[in-house]
């Protein structure tokens, strides 16, 4: 049987989506099977309708994807939780969904699943590391085993950190091929740990 990885991700302009994309083809090359799940807003048209295309590109990654359930978690071997920064933090709309899993820690089922977790920023020196770092912390109380990339790549040493895979967007502009691979990386990393703890 497979290694079953969730990669649960919140992504406004597509930066973080294709880091979740690139981390999906690691994990399937692998022989992983993984479901990709956007977090949901949670504030309404009139607050979206303050950043131009936020409200157009929420709308075409939900209709690409499911937004991430207890049920998912509980299925996953592993659990990758993808976001943009906001302020050095992991944004609120996956905030939501990992404060969402209380119940299936008060029975014990998020220990011993691996977590790990990426980022993406608007600027250089925007809060990835620390963001990703941020997310530890309830993997963590989760009981959680946290896999990090580590410089366990060359990739890493071109891009991303060694906490998780990164991307530094400017405006507009998509990760960068270097940064692409690192998250590629991740998910073969992810997905070779969880099939070692599981005897695959």
């Amino acid at each position: 049987m497979s290694t079953k990885i969730l990669i649960a991700f919140y992504s406004r302009g597509g930066s973080t989506e294709a880091l979740a994309k690139a981390i999906a083809e690691g994990a399937k090359a692998e022989g992983a099977e993984v479901r990709l799940r956007r977090a949901r807003e949670f504030c309404g048209p009139e607050v979206m309708a303050q950043a131009a295309g936020w409200q157009e590109a929420a709308d075409r990654m939900n209709a690409l994807y499911e937004a991430p359930t207890t049920d998912d978690a509980d299925w996953a071997d592993a659990i990758i939780f993808g976001t943009p920064t906001r302020f050095g933090n992991p944004s609120a709309e996956l905030k939501a969904y990992i404060d969402s899993l209380g119940g299936l820690w008060f029975q014990g089922k998020m220990n011993g699943k691996i977590g790990s977790a990426f980022a993406s920023t608007q600027s250089l020196h925007g809060g990835n590391e620390t963001t990703i770092v941020t997310l530890y912390n309830p993997m963590a109380h989760l009981g959680m085993i946290i896999v990090p990339t580590g410089y366990a790549d060359p990739a890493v040493f071109k891009a991303g950190t060694p906490y998780g895979a990164s991307a530094v967007s400017g405006v507009s502009a998509l990760p960068t091929p270097d940064e692409l691979e690192v998250a590629q990386f991740q998910g073969r990393r992810v997905a070779q740990v969880a099939g070692k703890l599981r005897g695959a």
